[in-house]
């Protein structure tokens, strides 16, 4: 939207924000499966396994990977890939991808059929949202339908894969932030964590219900669509 609109870019602190602001909303949509997940994760260590447990494990292992590769390479992809046609690539091709995956699923499983592998495939296709226009949401989906697991199981899965993304995220930026001498406009960020909180909110409570019934064709035309005008403008 900056480059669209000629905009300042927002900033390392607005970023920081917004980003805790949807984090609050996926804790609050998921507040009980991640009370339940938690419960049985501390119980793991006495040898009390449980799908809760189970799935609490999936979603740390699936989360190894964008830590090590964040580390490594976000520095990088952010100086070198941050630009409009890499944005317009991005979402056309990773939406034609998430077509084909929901296209070809056998969408028969749910999310605590994951296994280590699994996750890992998961987790590894989460790196590729370091790349601008890739969508962390849209990726994981793409992958975890690809494993054959039904629409809201997917969604389900890339939404509680979130919480520990955007935390490293979040905590990595708030780093460079505290480091930095930016002024910081409080009243700014405190709107735009909020609103980020409540769109957030909303749209998980939509797609979940819209991704069960009609399938991710719509988002993939809009991907599409999306990145020929970017391509068109920015050309």
């Amino acid at each position: 939207m900056p480059a669209f609109l000629g905009w300042e870019d927002q900033g390392l602190a607005f970023d920081v924000a917004v980003h805790l602001g949807s984090l609050m909303a996926v804790v609050a949509y998921f507040r009980r499966e991640l009370v339940a997940m938690t419960g049985g994760w501390l119980r793991s260590f006495g040898g009390h396994a449980c799908a809760d447990s189970q799935l609490a494990w999936m979603v740390i292992i699936g989360s190894v990977p964008l830590a090590i590769v964040g580390l490594l390479l976000a520095g990088w992809i952010e100086g070198n890939l941050r630009s409009p046609l890499v944005v317009a690539a991005a979402t056309g091709g990773f939406g034609v991808i998430l077509w084909l995956a929901d296209r070809f699923s056998s969408r028969s499983r749910n999310e605590h059929s994951l296994s280590v592998t699994d996750a890992l495939i998961v987790g590894g296709a989460q790196t590729l949202a370091l790349i601008p226009g890739t969508s962390r949401s849209g990726i994981t989906i793409t992958a975890a339908l690809a494993l054959g697991m039904s629409r809201d199981a997917a969604a389900r899965f890339s939404f509680l894969l979130s919480v520990p993304a955007v935390l490293m995220a979040s905590g990595w930026k708030s780093l460079q932030l505290f480091v930095s001498d930016v002024a910081v406009d409080w009243t700014a960020l405190a709107y735009g964590a909020a609103a980020a909180g409540v769109f957030a909110y909303l749209a998980i409570d939509w797609f979940l219900k819209f991704v069960a019934r009609s399938g991710m064709l719509v988002f993939a035309v809009y991907r599409v669509i999306l990145a020929g005008v970017i391509a068109y403008v920015f050309w």
